[in-house]
């Protein structure tokens, strides 16, 4: 008798914008409909339905013993590290006798890199790019040598995670041949959207596109195109583009199957190095070692178990 492979757990943050709650539902659901032969369930750990302790209910209900979960995240900060393996480590303890691998979340990778980059394009196209040449090798809007590309993440108090946001936006340069590309974030960290483009202008950007990197619409995304907007009013000498969020394209459906592959074989080649949970970075010190445990969130049942021991996504990584 062939054993059925595990089932794939889509874990997302969670958000109060509807569109953008819905657009992770309707994300998990494509994944099912790609893979039929995988028991297929998502669900957030704060703000969101439904919660992530209902979706893996909803597997253990269809039978399933075993499943990997997969962060539905960009980078690895707090909830990555923390909230998601912690929960995780909860809900087996409702559910004795399941078992299950914890898989890294999605970038930076080369596929995303590709959607960032046609995100940019479909920006500068609406621009209306006076080259007109959209067929002709890899850069459809023409020359991007005076394009500067401001790529805004969430932003976390975790330096490792910030730091990855940086790595993205060097990768997306290298290559490209924009004339730069920025760092901003829209919360928990510096540089903010306006100071990030006033750093833009200041290195002479005459064209500037905005590039939120974030996965779905959502409150945070609008933020950022709000105060784009409200820069380029005081700007006008100056064009200024916002591009939209990744969305639910090909490669990021195509991406958490290669996170549940590694997943599920035990390859996860998770980078520690610079983690604020095992390295004393200056200014987090007092993170080194601390214990992980799940947040309580409004849409859970209302069970709260205490994990003060359980530190984090590492401890399945390792």
């Amino acid at each position: 008798m062939t054993t059925p492979p595990p089932a794939l757990l889509i874990a997302g943050h969670g958000t109060r914008d509807d569109a953008g709650a819905e657009a992770f539902r309707d994300f998990v659901r494509q994944l099912g409909r790609r893979h039929p032969e995988l028991p297929v369930a998502g669900g957030f750990i704060e703000l969101s339905p439904p919660p992530l302790g209902d979706a893996v209910a909803e597997l253990v209900e269809r039978g399933v013993r075993r499943f990997a979960a997969v962060p539905l995240m960009l980078v690895s900060a707090g909830h990555a590290k923390g909230d998601i393996p912690a929960a995780l480590a909860r809900e087996k303890e409702r559910h004795p006798g399941i078992s299950y691998t914890y898989g890294r979340p999605l970038g930076p990778h080369p596929s995303l890199l590709n959607v960032l980059e046609r995100r940019l394009e479909e920006a500068l196209g609406a621009a209306g790019d006076p080259s007109g040449d959209r067929s002709s090798g890899d850069h459809p809007s023409g020359d991007r040598s005076d394009v500067t590309v401001l790529l805004v993440g969430r932003g976390s108090t975790d330096p490792d995670a910030n730091a990855e946001v940086f790595k993205a936006a060097r990768l997306l340069w290298e290559g490209r041949g924009y004339a730069g590309v920025e760092t901003a974030f829209v919360s928990l960290a510096a540089p903010d959207v306006p100071s990030g483009l006033d750093r833009c202008a200041k290195l002479g950007a005459r064209r500037i596109v905005v590039l939120p990197y974030f996965l779905f619409t959502g409150i945070l995304p609008d933020r950022v195109r709000r105060q784009t907007e409200q820069w380029a009013a005081a700007h006008p000498e100056l064009e200024v583009r916002s591009a939209d969020v990744i969305g639910p394209e090909p490669e990021l459906l195509d991406l958490v199957m290669e996170r549940y592959r590694e997943a599920v074989k035990g390859d996860l080649r998770m980078n520690c190095d610079s983690c604020v949970y095992r390295i004393a970075l200056p200014g987090f010190e007092d993170k080194v070692g601390a214990p992980q445990q799940p947040h309580f969130h409004p849409d859970d049942d209302g069970h709260h178990h205490h994990h003060g021991h359980h530190h984090g996504g590492h401890a399945h990584a390792h």
